[in-house]
């Protein structure tokens, strides 16, 4: 039985209550519009740090710049944060903002509808309950669905698997035979925790990785007393962490060649001082340029792939038996834990929401070719649809909190100057979000992320989520919304 969750209409209805979530209702806030709900699956804020508890969970941006620019943190312990630590400062922070008071928990979307008449949204959640809204904003970012490779034969192994994103806590792996199936940003993590703990240890791996050593130590009591009271020098400090990543990094995906050989030689570096094998240092080396796929940062990867206990196949995976796994060698190993390392699934965008516009036309048939949006924000006939997080707007160089920031203050600007204008809804216009994308893409092209055939950036053939230019392009170019890209609707 449908249900109305709420009598009142609001001004926003806000979809997730991780860290994009909480900066534009942080921002409405600011900006004197309290009349906003936030709606979250789940049981708590968080995102992807409250879904993400595998051993060894970090962030792989500094901690200095994986916090918001209006909330600084002086009590960082490491340098690059654990899980627990940043879990920690988003729930501060959203007990300093009242945001709990806001937020619906247990309320995961099923569907969201525009009404031409009225100029508002329609939310309905998978319990059948209804919420209105004039502007609908989805926070739910790109990484929280977990992807899960099928294999032949995977029903019938008799063991315990389970993906890193839903770490099984109850299992104890000492001393147990563990397959890691993948090696990407998560395994990398947790493979160093396990590795010494287990009995033997399978790694599984599609392709190597560019891997760039962290660095990684404590603060001293020193530098958190400065951080709390010199705002100057923790400001230079972020600054310093923003500017490495856009003068090289950045230059590395724009196939610089000076960038690319300093991060090469600096991964080789790192990987032969851990690893005597020839072959193995082979198997390692990717064939890609580096920032072709997503870069790694460890202190302690290689350590682990070196230990006497520890195996990298790269032959791949034929089958699951009911024991384990029969490799493409031919080999079968028995295995009493398989943990998938693989990734998420993050295409189609906002699945599996349906989300319905203009005509009652789906985003989903709207976006057949791939996902796209102006300035990663807004589409064409979805009026007041705001995306935080959304199509190529995702970094491989820099912190995703400066692009959430940007949004946030747009989709803000947007709703007072359409109130101003005396309006009632916004819709960007066909031509101007083409030719937006039509030179996003002819950028795209130029960078590394083309030099491999696919990857978890791109769907239809094109790169959907990466944004091609540096941070200070995006934050200058959502400084101002510009009027003439949208058509205004409705009087308010």
């Amino acid at each position: 039985m449908v249900s109305t969750a709420d009598d009142q209409a609001h001004k926003a209805i806000i979809i997730g209550a991780g860290f994009s979530g909480m900066c534009v209702a942080i921002l409405l806030q600011k900006a004197g519009i309290d009349a906003y709900v936030i709606l979250e699956k789940a049981d708590d804020v968080g995102g992807t740090w409250r879904e993400n508890t595998y051993p060894g969970a970090e962030c792989d941006i500094p901690s200095a710049l994986y916090s918001y620019s209006f909330e600084h943190n002086a009590d960082w312990q490491y340098k690059w944060s654990e899980q627990p630590q940043i879990l920690e400062y988003q729930k501060d922070v959203a007990s300093k903002h009242s945001l709990y008071e806001r937020i619906r928990f247990g309320r995961e979307v099923a569907s969201a509808t525009f009404d031409e008449q009225r100029h508002h949204w329609t939310v309905t959640t998978t319990a059948g309950e209804i919420y209105t809204g004039q502007h609908l904003i989805t926070a739910v970012g790109q990484l929280h669905h977990p992807n899960v490779p099928r294999f032949p034969g995977d029903e019938t192994y008799e063991g315990i698997r389970f993906h890193s994103a839903r770490w099984d806590h109850t299992i104890a792996l000492a001393d147990k035979r563990v397959a890691v199936v993948g090696n990407a940003a998560s395994a990398l993590q947790f493979i160093p925790e396990i590795a010494p703990i287990v009995s033997h240890l399978t790694v599984f791996q599609r392709s190597p990785n560019w891997v760039i050593p962290k660095q990684d130590r404590p603060y001293t009591d020193w530098e958190r007393w400065v951080s709390a009271h010199a705002p100057a020098i923790a400001k230079l400090s972020r600054f310093r962490i923003w500017l490495r990543g856009e003068l090289l990094l950045l230059a590395a995906m724009r196939n610089n060649r000076l960038a690319q050989t300093l991060l090469r030689r600096m991964s080789q570096r790192f990987l032969k001082e851990h690893i005597a094998d020839p072959e193995l240092i082979a198997q390692l080396t990717p064939d890609y340029p580096v920032g072709a796929k997503r870069v790694l940062f460890s202190d302690n990867y290689y350590q682990a792939l070196a230990r006497e206990n520890v195996h990298l196949d790269t032959s791949g995976i034929d089958h699951f038996t009911p024991t384990g796994i029969a490799r493409n060698d031919g080999v079968e190993e028995a295995f009493d834990v398989i943990i998938y390392g693989t990734g998420f699934k993050t295409n189609p965008f906002l699945a599996p929401m349906d989300i319905r516009g203009l005509g009652g036309r789906s985003i989903r048939d709207a976006w057949a070719d791939g996902a796209q949006a102006y300035l990663g924000v807004s589409t064409h006939g979805f009026p007041n649809l705001h995306m935080l997080y959304g199509p190529n707007t995702n970094l491989g160089h820099n912190s995703i909190l400066l692009m959430v920031e940007a949004q946030s203050r747009y989709i803000v600007e947007c709703m007072e100057g359409l109130e101003a204008r005396g309006r009632s809804a916004l819709d960007v216009r066909q031509a101007v979000e083409d030719s937006y994308n039509a030179e996003l893409q002819a950028r795209l092209h130029t960078m590394a992320w083309y030099e491999v055939a696919a990857s978890w950036y791109m769907d239809g053939g094109k790169v959907t989520n990466n944004w091609a230019g540096s941070t200070w392009e995006y934050v200058r170019r959502l400084r101002q919304v510009p009027w003439h890209a949208y058509d205004l609707l409705g009087s308010a």
